[in-house]
């Protein structure tokens, strides 16, 4: 059986999710991502400032003891979203759905919120299982697809 578990994020995870985040298939999925998701300096910025910021929670996803991603919380506009990134490998075996029965169990903010492109059906599945609800959708810039597109906005109570 495969065990997945969350820790902190450590510096030998950063060259592992840099690759991650410049899959082109998931960086397609994911839509709502960097500018330039191969600019290491950005990446570095942005990680330093998650790793260190007070209303953020992050985590890394293993798999086996292996990383395969991160999941985290943050506060937007006053609410508090989740967002993860699984390892394109990885995807379909479950683990973005342990990985967030696993963090839910560590976020007590509810309502908690989320957001995936409209078209990410993988995405919307795993969060619709952990008993998110769809609340909305909004059309929005993506700049993984420099277009605007249909974002569906979910609530967890």
């Amino acid at each position: 059986m495969v065990e997945v578990a969350l820790r902190s994020v450590e510096d030998s995870d950063l060259d592992a999710l840099f690759d991650q985040m410049r899959d082109p298939e998931s960086v397609r999925m994911a839509a709502f991502t960097a500018r330039n998701p191969n600019d290491r300096e950005a990446f570095e910025a942005h990680m330093a400032k998650l790793r260190t910021s007070s209303d953020i929670t992050l985590r890394a996803v293993t798999r086996d003891g292996h990383f395969v991603g991160t999941i985290s919380s943050f506060v937007m506009e006053g609410d508090t979203e989740i967002t993860y990134w699984i390892d394109r490998s990885v995807w379909g075996q479950g683990i973005a759905g342990h990985a967030l029965t696993l963090f839910l169990d560590t976020v007590a903010v509810r309502p908690l919120y989320a957001r995936a492109a409209s078209d990410n059906l993988g995405s919307l599945r795993v969060l619709e299982k952990a008993g998110f609800r769809v609340v909305g959708t909004e059309s929005s810039y993506a700049s993984a697809r420099d277009a605007e597109i249909q974002e569906t906005i979910l609530r967890l109570d």
